[in-house]
């Protein structure tokens, strides 16, 4: 991805004395509202890089003396710079995007229909230049080191945060009774838990800690050998993973492939909000050095998965076809799926910026249209002919996207319904997997 115009602190001053969603002044240049997934680590770095980019000196940072806030700030020849990161949870953070407040949302889950449709007359937040994946999380199932459990299912993990599961004899593991811990109501990383995990099937046990921080959640979980409970993939810390499993696909544990490929049945993209066009230049930089190479690099620093693709060679498992396994021998997989919106055949808007990921990963490496194969996938369809045809449509699609923006003649392939990541009807097993020849 190209390197965006870096502009001067003077002129983001200039530009920002004109261009504000609030009806007066904000106390600072900028300010980030919403998860504290976000907010905690990730938004403060990708904040300080693009500061030191923009201004002189060095970045300070000093709390507001509220707990999960900070300011950022660094000076300039027309004076200090200063961004509000305030993580209170991802419903906050629409709120104070609203209202004006916020110039940028971060958010661990998408926008709600009902969010949208608050704002649709000022900006329409599922659109491309609102809605933007800075990131891609894997959410964390977390145990006492010492816990012999390694694994289990969405539907076992539900049922123990429901409370019909209470000791962990139950699961083969030790004599012990269950702890629940879990994200506030405020938090996305519990609405994505409350949509992946409980569903409408179960409600949370009353037991349930609850807290706003996802590291003092993990800290806590790995001092209580009857622990379990959920965070980012940046807050693991010292407590032990377990591997999940989703309907018959096997059990994943969440890593680079995994999680960056969304193949790993409890990942999920991380957002930032803005307005459309009515999004202030400042914002809208930040979310460019974002989404660009140096933002991914921190990203990566950061403890979530990068979005900058790389190539893994898979460990196959023993329910890998062996048509499949000849069919990628000579090739390594890119750490990116090209998915498409719920029910459509368009591509959303993750995999439009990654069809200029996987080319600028190429032009990189010196690679070239020839070393790529796409390989489509279909959830299970009533016929095996008709989930063949799906698959292949789908790779089709992502070719056609490719050639329009610049990559020709890429080989493309369809493997139906086989191979599976999610439960039957799961959106994620329609995709299209890049592979690249090994040299």
């Amino acid at each position: 991805m190209p390197d965006f115009t870096r502009k001067t602190a003077g002129h983001w001053l200039a530009m920002l004395a004109s261009a504000s969603l609030c009806a007066s002044a904000n106390a600072h240049e900028l300010e980030i509202h919403g998860s504290n997934t976000v907010g905690a680590t990730l938004a403060p770095m990708l904040v300080t890089g693009h500061l030191e980019q923009i201004g002189k000196g060095a970045v300070n940072a000093e709390s507001t003396g509220v707990e999960n806030e900070k300011i950022l700030s660094i000076a300039s020849d027309d004076g200090p710079l200063s961004v509000l990161v305030a993580a209170h949870g991802s419903s906050t953070g629409f709120r104070t995007l609203a209202s004006g407040q916020a110039d940028i949302w971060a958010s661990s889950r998408p926008v709600k229909p009902g969010e949208a449709q608050q704002v649709s007359t000022q900006a329409d937040l599922t659109a491309l230049e609102s809605e933007h994946v800075i990131a891609i999380d894997g959410l964390a199932i977390l145990v006492h080191p010492s816990n012999s459990v390694s694994s289990m299912s969405i539907q076992t993990l539900g049922q123990i945060f429901a409370g019909e599961i209470r000791n962990w004899s139950e699961l083969g593991g030790p004599d012990r009774a269950i702890s629940l811990y879990a994200r506030d109501d405020r938090s996305g990383t519990w609405d994505t838990f409350k949509s992946l995990v409980l569903g409408k099937t179960y409600t949370l046990d009353s037991s349930a800690l609850r807290y706003e921080s996802n590291d003092q959640l993990s800290d806590d979980v790995s001092r209580d050998p009857g622990g379990i409970g959920f965070s980012g993939l940046a807050s693991v810390r010292n407590s032990k993973l377990l591997a999940i499993s989703d309907g018959n696909a096997p059990a994943l544990k969440p890593n680079q492939l995994t999680v960056a490929s969304e193949d790993y049945p409890l990942s999920r993209r991380l957002f930032m909000y803005t307005m459309g066009n009515k999004t202030p230049d400042f914002a809208r930089e930040l979310i460019e050095f974002a989404l660009g190479n140096e933002g991914q690099a921190l990203v990566a620093e950061s403890g979530f998965i990068s979005q900058n693709p790389i190539a893994v060679k898979p460990e196959f498992d023993s329910s890998v076809p062996d048509t499949f396994k000849r069919l990628t021998a000579d090739y390594q997989r890119l750490t990116v799926n090209f998915r498409f919106s719920e029910g459509r055949t368009k591509l959303d808007n993750k995999a439009q910026r990654d069809l200029l990921r996987v080319i600028d990963y190429l032009e990189q490496h010196g690679r070239s249209a020839d070393d790529l194969l796409l390989i489509g996938f279909a959830d299970a369809q009533s016929h095996e002919l008709r989930a063949q045809i799906i698959s292949e449509l789908r790779a089709l699609s992502v070719r056609k996207a490719l050639y329009q923006a610049g990559l020709d003649r890429v080989a493309y392939t369809g493997y139906g319904q086989y191979m599976p990541v999610g439960g039957s009807g799961n959106q994620r097993n329609g995709r299209v997997e890049v592979w690249i020849r090994a040299r």
